[in-house]
């Protein structure tokens, strides 16, 4: 069972308290759109998410087979890629935004460990649901 994610404004305009269990974090908008910048933005925190869960998924895959995996880092990046002629941009199948992640890793690894766990970094579970796509349903 997942943990029920509460969110609500907090003390500034679009400044957000969210409350998962025991553990409090925060949301906000850069200075230049109007937030104080107090927290990370909604894109900031869903690319820790994605990173904290490949970390994960490589650190766990590593364990299981006991290999010299000391640190994995991973570092993301989120932009928007606008379409060449824009032809398809209200389409569903549109991309427009991207993400870039590099993934390296610390240990006495062998090449073949290292590419064997780039390959389980895109096996994350948080990467295939965003990848597959997920149904959102707002009540």
């Amino acid at each position: 069972m997942h943990r029920v994610v509460s969110v609500s404004t907090g003390a500034h305009k679009y400044l957000q308290q969210i409350s998962v269990g025991t553990h409090r974090l925060h949301a906000d908008e850069p200075v230049e759109i109007g937030g104080r910048d107090a927290a990370p933005d909604p894109y900031e925190l869903l690319m820790g998410a994605l990173g904290a869960c490949t970390a994960i998924t490589v650190q766990l895959f590593a364990d299981r087979r006991s290999w010299p995996l000391e640190k994995v880092h991973v570092r993301l990046s989120h932009g928007k890629t606008h379409a060449h002629d824009c032809i398809n941009c209200n389409s569903g199948d549109a991309k427009l935004d991207r993400v870039e992640l590099e993934i390296s890793f610390e240990g006495d690894l062998t090449d073949e460990q290292r590419r064997k766990l780039v390959e389980i970094a895109g096996r994350c579970p948080l990467h295939r649901t965003l990848e597959s796509g997920l149904q959102l349903q707002i009540r």
